[in-house]
């Protein structure tokens, strides 16, 4: 499966349907889409496909996706994109859509936040609740170590190790990276405003055992200022419960305050919104007010409209028979079943079953 992340401008690829978001929803429209022999390119602001099910919560269990009792997020994903393997669609991720704009010949220009430029002519938003942006610590003056000693997130561990890191928050993400840094960082501080954690229990029980045994420290208070010393971050000023403000020398910040819903540039292409969401004209297509541009998943919005993944996946199979049209105008397209079909099974690559 072909995994694009573009840095340069290239080409214009010509494509029939570009899906906006590579969460569980987006991943399924890559099937419905599929079936219907139409070949998708998928787009994601984040450098992982899966959405927030990966980025907020790869382990949580999820119990309301039928036929399965009990999966995780990562899990999800995974059977996902095993499920579009036959499809082969190509991913374009770390990348924002920026442009789109309908062109004379009916279908639209799209371009993203590194340069990458299509003509397609459907466009299916599938983009959660938006793109998702870390919260920042808002404190005079951070943002100027932001990249070489603030993260907001992880990409290489090893770059950590041996630092005197303080980690913010009280999530999963925070405490994972806690566990899994102690121990190869120099010291690691975890700092939260509160007594009481988000993150998993077991993950609460084991920080603190670590704390208990003088492995590692928490200290409940908020990042109130900053010091520097020579144009590096040197201390943070921690003001605890108490009120009182103390410094705390660092070499390194990690922050997980988790992750903000941004629309975006979604906002600027002439969509209807309501509220931050994308309105469908119908529920039979799941059509924006812009003919060709279809919203599925928990962007959208109508009527009756409950925020389930279940509920996604049945808005994609709608939305794809509803885009089929705009790709093949001369063709009419006939309701197949898996189970039954010689064709969908030579288009999934599997043998058609023969029954005595």
């Amino acid at each position: 499966m072909e995994n694009k992340q573009t840095t340069t401008a290239q080409a214009v690829i010509e494509a029939d349907a570009v899906i906006i978001g590579a969460g569980p929803v987006g991943l399924f429209q890559v099937f419905e889409l599929g079936l219907l022999e139409i070949k998708a390119h998928v787009i994601d602001s984040l450098a992982v496909v899966g959405g927030q099910c990966v980025e907020l919560y790869p382990d949580k269990p999820i119990y309301d996706i039928p036929a399965v009792p009990v999966c995780t997020g990562q899990e999800l994903t995974d059977n996902l994109l095993k499920q579009i393997e036959p499809f082969e669609p190509t991913f374009h991720l770390g990348q924002e859509v920026t442009l789109v704009e309908r062109r004379e010949d009916g279908r639209f220009d799209l371009e993203t936040s590194t340069g990458t430029r299509f003509i397609t002519k459907t466009i299916f938003i599938a983009a959660g609740v938006g793109s998702f942006q870390p919260r920042t610590l808002k404190v005079e003056g951070i943002e100027a170590f932001e990249g070489s000693q603030v993260f907001y997130r992880v990409k290489d561990p090893t770059q950590f190790h041996g630092k005197n890191l303080v980690i913010c928050g009280g999530g999963d993400s925070a405490l994972d990276w806690a566990l899994n840094l102690v121990g190869k960082a120099e010291s690691v501080v975890v700092l939260h405003r509160r007594e009481d954690f988000r993150a998993a229990p077991a993950s609460v029980a084991k920080m603190k055992e670590l704390c208990d045994n003088y492995e590692m420290q928490l200290t409940i208070g908020q990042v109130t200022g900053i010091e520097t010393k020579d144009d590096v971050l040197s201390e943070i000023k921690v003001t605890g419960a108490d009120g009182v403000t103390r410094r705390m020398p660092l070499d390194t910040l990690l922050v997980f305050f988790g992750l903000s819903p941004k629309l975006g540039p979604i906002a600027e292409w002439g969509l209807d919104i309501e509220r931050k969401q994308l309105k469908v004209v119908n529920t039979e297509k799941f059509e924006t007010n812009v003919p060709g541009i279809f919203a599925v998943g928990d962007i959208n919005t109508y009527p009756g409209k409950k925020k389930l993944i279940l509920s996604g996946f049945h808005e994609a199979a709608l939305a794809a028979f509803g885009a089929a049209p705009y790709i093949f105008p001369d063709k009419k397209i006939h309701m197949q079943y898996t189970t039954t079909s010689p064709k969908l099974h030579k288009i999934l690559g599997v043998e058609t079953p023969v029954f005595d």
